[in-house]
């Protein structure tokens, strides 16, 4: 079940009168805890087996790391839970691309290995709940809160519906102490709710579906030459076409939780208008690269055993954040990219003079820190537009990896967008790329104006009259367009 579909529509009203009728707060939570499994279930039923053995492992494990004071017993706890997290993980994720590797070195060898090709098909969104649940069992092994008394509140924290799927990726101090007293949006709440979720579909539904995935999809898919301004419009719409859809993810899911009167934490924060690559990561995915920074770029010893170290680190973390997009060596050059540009950033941070610092000129930073490079604070930065304009073309690089089916493909579309490729057959018309230069332009321009803001706080301070005519506006386009609505890009992730 998606967002973006009449029949969530449909489930999302029911649970919502549910969840306003007099039950008792934990019937609430089954109703709740039911409907999850069903909105996973419209997948494929069988996979909530998975979520099922997640769920029960860790919260036993979790407990009984708490409590447990025998250090040998306290780390076979751990690699009990880190086995059957990352072990699912491995299997259904990475299984067949580890297979299809040793084969190639094998050959490499001159063994002649071929064995079957393994049918595995892919949990929606076991990339989202394994780290779920996985932060929930370090944290316990490292005591740094109590363990959840109750396994329906544990239970619903993994399998929450709004986030299962795509994240935001939740930690238990972020959303169990919701599960302990009874919530119920009010009408504030409601309303910012479902504008949101609006929003959200907005920009699935009509920016990246309707207006940018059939630019991107023709230009990636394209087997033969392309010309400088098909190759650079196919990348700009992908560009937009990921934030739209991500972003429009969840925000949608932000959305969908506060009408039921649950709090998400923020996903993105206008990452086109970062300036700079560890700012850009404090603005796109916010969750996983807290979750990249707190239990693996900092246990890896962050930036505190000298400079090499903290490349090596920073390297290692982007390289497998990368991989856990995809199992394909194209993420892995994607993450390896964003390393090393934060790895060029942090040399030329080290060669920068330190300013003397002025008390209270910092503003209070917008969101946590949440970048690899945990100790750079978030600054409000005027007038360097053009700086976040090259950062922005710096990232579409990346993106032509990280959507290219193979390196033959993302190199000859890096051909075609910095090199002369001779004769080369139109691919696009010239409205589809007046129509993606517009699209992305105002998305740059929006990303910049909004970037010390939230939309909530600029709908507050725009006339009800005016919050309507937009809300409307947005609804019809939506339905308009509905027709050439796809799955969401992430849950493939």
């Amino acid at each position: 079940m998606v967002f973006n579909s009449y029949t969530f529509v449909a489930f999302f009203i029911i649970m919502l009168i549910l969840h306003n009728l007099p039950f008792s707060w934990k019937v609430k939570k089954i109703n709740l805890l039911l409907a999850s499994y069903i909105f996973y279930a419209a997948w494929n039923p069988p996979f909530i087996l998975l979520l099922w053995l997640s769920t029960i492992i860790d919260f036993f494990v979790g407990k009984a790391l708490y409590v447990q004071t025998n250090k040998h017993k306290r780390w076979v706890l751990l690699v009990v839970s880190l086995i059957g997290n990352l072990g699912m993980l491995c299997f259904f994720k990475y299984g067949s691309f580890l297979l299809e590797n040793f084969v190639m070195v094998c050959n490499a060898l001159g063994i002649d290995y071929h064995p079957a090709k393994p049918n595995i098909i892919l949990p929606a969104g076991i990339s989202f709940y394994t780290f779920t649940t996985l932060c929930y069992t370090v944290d316990m092994y490292k005591r740094k809160s109590k363990p959840v008394k109750s396994l329906l509140d544990f239970s619903l924290f993994v399998t929450f519906f709004p986030h299962l799927v795509a994240g935001p990726i939740v930690r238990p101090p972020q959303l169990v102490p919701q599960f302990e007293s009874p919530r119920k949006a009010s009408k504030q709440q409601l309303a910012n709710g479902l504008l949101l979720l609006t929003l959200g579909l907005f920009m699935k539904v009509v920016l990246a579906d309707t207006l940018l995935s059939a630019t991107a999809d023709a230009v990636f898919g394209h087997n033969g030459k392309l010309g400088f301004l098909d190759a650079w419009a196919g990348v700009l719409a992908f560009s937009g076409q990921i934030f739209f859809d991500f972003a429009g993810y969840s925000t949608a899911a932000i959305g969908v939780a506060l009408c039921l009167g649950f709090v998400l934490p923020q996903n993105f924060l206008y990452p086109y208008a970062a300036i700079g690559f560890s700012d850009f990561w404090r603005r796109w995915h916010i969750t996983l690269s807290s979750w990249l920074r707190d239990y693996l770029y900092i246990p890896l010893g962050g930036n505190r055993e000298g400079n090499f170290k903290t490349y090596i680190n920073i390297m290692i973390t982007m390289l497998i954040g990368g991989l856990w997009h995809g199992a394909h060596w194209t993420f892995v050059a994607w993450g390896g990219l964003h390393g090393l540009y934060l790895c060029a950033e942090k040399a030329m941070d080290y060669k920068r003079p330190k300013p003397s610092p002025i008390i209270g000129s910092a503003p209070e930073p917008v969101i946590s820190t949440a970048s690899i490079i945990p100790e750079l604070p978030v600054k409000k930065l005027n007038g360097d537009f053009l700086k976040a304009l090259l950062t922005f073309l710096l990232i579409c690089i990346t993106w032509v990896f990280f959507r290219s089916a193979s390196f033959a493909d993302a190199w000859q579309l890096l051909r075609a967008m910095f090199a002369r490729q001779g004769a080369t057959v139109p691919l696009l018309t010239t409205i589809a790329i007046i129509k993606v230069g517009i699209v992305v332009s105002l998305m740059l321009i929006f990303h910049w104006i909004m970037r010390d803001t939230t939309v909530l706080k600029v709908a507050g301070k725009i006339p009800a009259w005016g919050v309507g005519i937009i809300w409307s506006l947005m609804l019809v386009l939506i339905i308009l367009s509905q027709e050439s609505s796809k799955s969401f890009i992430y849950f493939q992730f």
